[in-house]
């Protein structure tokens, strides 16, 4: 019996997972066709791979808020911190490396570890905290990262590497020598490596690896410590291991959605409107208006919410309202005890309605 009712949760889970991979291959797959036919606008061609970024970062805060149940605030932070080691990697090997999808691609382990490690360094102090002194202390860390950025001025020349945090003629490089990031201004001519393809396949890589550390022994641990922490420790569970390895992977899910951020612009600049607090905060709505720990529910969300300014654009007085009006409705639908009892009752009628035609036939 035991060994059934597990059979039947893991097809459950496969049967889960792999509706959500479809679902975005499907997409693709759409937009494919539609772009070959030459139908699709170029606003919405623009919004191709920032609709791919939001989703993975949206996917990878999910692993901290809804698996682990620690709010942080620190996203864009983490992003920051790969698009800009992405970004200053890709602009030093342009002419090292010629070949763009070699470049691109050790470019996104770089972003990916970068960040990753940055998790890891600030999860270990950080994660001893609950709630609100979590999230502030996160989202502390994202505005330092984005300022830190701000005040550097880098540049190569043949005897290495320059740093200053004054200006560029600081930097006092030879004749042949190019200033790389330039405080304020951010890195000008990153090499334009992202794609929708390469978007897709990263939200692929990104799916595969959280939706299979969710259903993990890992996964398992994870979620036993959000439920309650001092029963997962009387168990043997290493708590702290665990809150950094949700922290760490998700935080480097982060600095990959950044690469592809950085690559997508010609200017990177860490503005307030790039990696600020509103970009936390954003994705934050992602996750909660997805559904926490809802993994298909946030690249909903965050498609969702990322087209619909854009689509009301021509509206203008309008258009803020209307996407107000609709925020306000998906957490309705999403959260309001009413609406889940309605929807968990139309699910009922409809799985009884085939079980009544399936018997008929």
């Amino acid at each position: 019996m035991k060994a059934l009712l597990m059979k039947i949760k893991t097809d459950k889970i496969l049967k889960s997972n792999l509706i959500t991979l479809g679902m975005v291959i499907g997409v693709y797959i759409v937009m494919q066709i539609l772009l070959s036919a030459g139908v699709v606008s170029s606003l919405l061609k623009g919004l191709l791979v920032p609709l791919c970024t939001y989703a993975i970062l949206a996917v990878s805060l999910n692993l901290t808020v809804g698996i682990l149940g620690e709010l942080s605030l620190g996203h864009a932070g983490f992003m920051c911190i790969g698009a800009f080691s992405s970004a200053f990697f890709s602009k030093c090997m342009q002419d090292v490396i010629p070949i763009a999808g070699v470049r691109f691609t050790i470019a996104i382990l770089i972003g990916a570890l970068t960040a990753g490690m940055f998790g890891l360094l600030i999860g270990i102090p950080v994660l001893r905290l609950k709630g609100d002194y979590l999230a502030i202390v996160t989202l502390a860390f994202g505005e330092i990262a984005k300022n830190v950025i701000n005040m550097l001025y880098i540049g190569i020349d043949e005897s290495g590497i320059h740093f200053s945090t004054k200006s560029s003629l600081e930097l006092n490089l030879s004749e042949n020598g190019i200033v790389i990031i330039q405080g304020a201004q951010g890195i000008t001519g990153t090499p334009n490596d992202s794609s929708f393809t390469v978007g897709i396949l990263l939200l692929l890589v990104t799916l595969l690896v959280i939706l299979n550390l969710i259903h993990s022994r890992d996964g398992r641990a994870i979620m036993a410590i959000r439920d309650n922490v001092i029963a997962a420790e009387s168990i043997g569970i290493n708590i702290t291991k665990y809150k950094l390895m949700a922290f760490s992977v998700s935080a480097a899910f982060a600095g990959m959605a950044g690469v592809l951020y950085a690559h997508n612009l010609s200017t990177l600049s860490a503005t307030p409107k790039n990696f600020g607090y509103n970009m936390s905060i954003m994705i934050l709505v992602f996750v909660v208006l997805g559904g926490i720990g809802n993994i298909r529910g946030s690249i909903i969300a965050a498609v969702v919410l990322t087209l619909l300014p854009e689509l009301l654009r021509g509206l203008n007085d309008y258009r803020m309202l209307i996407y107000a009006v609709v925020l306000i409705a998906m957490m309705l639908l999403n959260w309001a005890p009413a609406c889940i009892q309605w929807r968990e009752k139309m699910i009922f009628k409809l799985r009884a309605k085939k079980n009544r035609t399936e018997e008929a036939e």
